[in-house]
């Protein structure tokens, strides 16, 4: 008897991509054929990709280009693209990347034990059709045992905005039913995760014809009040008084809230088809934050959209000031084919570009800074991760507000709530040292400071 084939999987870009590579690796596991960390070793190497910025895109051409090399030594090696660029390129991979033996899109993940068969025997393969139902609600992705889960509970998108690729590479928007999802948080939390994160390319657009996002996320807050709940990413169109009233009552639903604003400038707004206003914008940070007095707030900017403005940019700076966010992902705008923003073309330079890009950033320091020096002397309820980056001695963990901590390792366990007192901040990290015996409990007050 032959041995199972051994895969390799690097995934890039967002989670919803780690989260698809766990579905793979539960549809290939399934299938008989087992994973290995060790390139040298594999049978099969599969790469998830991203197609919302070239950036990304180029990332990925490179790591093709490493993957020719092995395939030079092991003829036999099958090199597979999966997600978002598959679906965008198509044919065009197989083409100009003679390596390349299959191209697989976000909703044929299910023909991919299929397509491998078909490639040790010889034979190229494309599998990219756009499904309007296929959700995996009855795969059951392969996760290690871990800390925290990733759980994607809706495909696709509707909203087309006119610089994103998404409605195009993963299709229109469709929910998983809420006992699905719930059926797999309960099985999570049997097995001691602590923190789930419910992902959708618009998350708070879910509805599976029964039950909208704040039902959703009700019913997962209440399947282990000691496993923190987090999701992304939000719309403001679609972030409800109801939503908002959800987060609110329930305390292991986590402070923290990413709300992408993309621009300030009504007029590029408009352009991006955000379906919003700054006012209404504002309005609505304003009304979440009446609810919940501690939420941390992030969000994206794109710099430098077409048509964009020295005024323009001048007003998201101004919202950024305002608004205060936490953090913020901040990025050049990259055009992509088959989106109407194309069809305006890209008539702010790469210089302008970054150097907008940079002002953002810059600001966006300075606020994060400044409202974390605010929690200087504050006490924080921490869920322990893993050790530190750059130490040993130190471990790290998240609060409720995504804020990330770094504190002496002690007798501290990973997976436990530990309550840190926060000495001093950056822009980016808190530092502090415990003041209670570890636990495995949580509870915090949704009116608590912001940490």
């Amino acid at each position: 008897m032959n041995d199972p084939l051994q895969i390799f999987v690097e995934t890039y870009g967002c989670q919803m991509n780690l989260a698809d590579t766990e579905v793979v690796l539960g549809i290939l596991t399934k299938a008989g054929y087992t994973q290995t960390d060790d390139l040298a070793r594999a049978d099969v190497v599969l790469v998830n990709t991203c197609a919302v910025r070239d950036h990304a895109e180029q990332r990925v051409y490179g790591r093709l280009g490493d993957f020719r090399h092995y395939k030079r030594e092991n003829p036999g090696l099958v090199v597979g693209v999966l997600g978002c660029m598959a679906e965008r390129l198509r044919r065009d991979l197989l083409e100009s990347e003679s390596h390349i033996d299959l191209v697989v899109g976000p909703d044929e993940y299910r023909r991919i034990p299929e397509l491998i068969e078909n490639a040790v025997a010889g034979e190229k393969g494309i599998a990219v059709r756009l499904s309007r139902v296929e959700n995996y609600d009855d795969i059951i992705p392969l996760r290690t045992d871990g800390i925290t889960a990733w759980i994607s509970v809706m495909r696709g998108c509707d909203k087309f905005c006119t610089f994103c690729v998404v409605p195009f590479t993963r299709g229109r928007e469709r929910s998983r039913t809420l006992e699905s999802v719930v059926r797999e948080v309960e099985n999570l939390s049997a097995r001691g995760f602590k923190e789930v994160t419910l992902l959708g390319q618009n998350v708070n657009s879910y509805h599976d014809g029964k039950h909208d996002f704040a039902d959703l996320l009700a019913d997962v807050a209440r399947v282990d009040r000691s496993m923190r709940v987090r999701f992304t990413t939000s719309h403001p169109q679609d972030m409800s008084e109801k939503l908002i009233r959800m987060i609110a009552g329930h305390e292991n639903i986590c402070n923290h809230i990413h709300l992408p604003i993309q621009s300030g400038s009504d007029r590029i707004l408009r352009l991006m088809n955000r379906m919003y206003t700054c006012t209404e914008y504002l309005r609505l940070v304003s009304r979440i934050r009446s609810f919940i007095p501690s939420v941390s707030l992030s969000t994206d900017i794109i710099a430098g959209f077409p048509t964009e403005t020295a005024e323009d940019h001048q007003r998201t700076l101004d919202v950024l000031r305002e608004v205060e966010y936490d953090g913020a992902f901040t990025f050049r705008y990259s055009p992509r084919e088959n989106t109407k923003a194309w069809h305006l073309g890209d008539d702010v330079s790469e210089e302008v570009k970054i150097d907008r890009l940079n002002e953002i950033i810059e600001a966006q320091r300075g606020v994060s800074y400044r409202r974390n020096q605010r929690l200087i002397g504050q006490t924080v309820e921490v869920l322990v991760e893993g050790e530190s980056r750059k130490s040993t001695s130190d471990l790290s963990g998240r609060t409720d507000t995504n804020k990330t901590v770094v504190f002496p390792r002690g007798d501290a366990q990973i997976g436990h709530y530990l309550n840190i007192t926060i000495e001093r901040a950056n822009s980016a990290t808190l530092f502090g040292r415990p003041v209670l015996q570890a636990r495995q409990g949580y509870g915090h007050s949704k009116l608590a400071a912001n940490g």
